[in-house]
């Protein structure tokens, strides 16, 4: 599966997405993308599914009231596949387009995109900043609390769930190791490029 080299694709990300909070995301879901390739079977399509993870808001940042519409149009910027282009407008099915979810990779990143924000959230609240000491119980009271990190749809991650043939516990603590494997990394690099 083809797919845009990750320095022209970090290049258009940040040519549409100058707030810090959506390259922080995109860096994140990029990462946990990459670990889920690797934990369910697909390791050599990791590339590819770390970057549908850091292209998936390319539009978000400049085109807002576009979302998934847009991105087409900048993904053919870096010569991205129409593979790539399906992968990357399905996480939005439902919300902001009608490209649904088919590929196991594109019902992760359906389910895993809202929960990533939910649990950067929870982890910004935690003393250590961190997701490598969260618990999948805490989670589990900031996911039921609806007031806590409101922006962050339960639905969607619910339905995710679903489309997976997952339970929601399953999802949430996969996501969470997802996110404790690439934790570091994301943080040095974001460092590196929001200074």
């Amino acid at each position: 599966m083809d797919c845009p080299n990750r320095s022209e694709s970090l290049a258009l990300l940040q040519k549409y997405n100058q707030e810090p909070f959506h390259i922080l995301h995109a860096l994140t879901v990029e990462g946990t993308m990459a670990w889920y390739a690797q934990e369910l079977g697909y390791g050599d399509q990791t590339e590819f599914w770390a970057t549908v993870g850091l292209l998936h808001d390319v539009d978000f940042g400049s085109f807002p009231e576009q979302h998934c519409i847009k991105a087409p149009e900048l993904l053919a910027e870096v010569g991205a596949s129409g593979d790539f282009i399906h992968a990357v407008c399905a996480h939005g099915y439902g919300i902001c387009c009608d490209i649904e979810p088919v590929l196991e990779m594109e019902k992760v990143l359906f389910a895993a995109d809202e929960l990533t924000g939910l649990i950067g959230a929870a982890a910004r609240m935690r003393p250590s900043k961190s997701v490598q000491d969260m618990e999948l119980s805490s989670l589990k009271k900031k996911y039921k609390d609806k007031k806590f990190a409101a922006g962050c749809s339960r639905d969607v991650i619910a339905q995710g769930a679903e489309r997976l043939g997952w339970s929601l516990d399953e999802l949430l603590e996969k996501t969470l190791f997802a996110m404790r494997s690439c934790e570091e990394k994301v943080a040095a690099e974001y460092a590196s490029l929001v200074g």
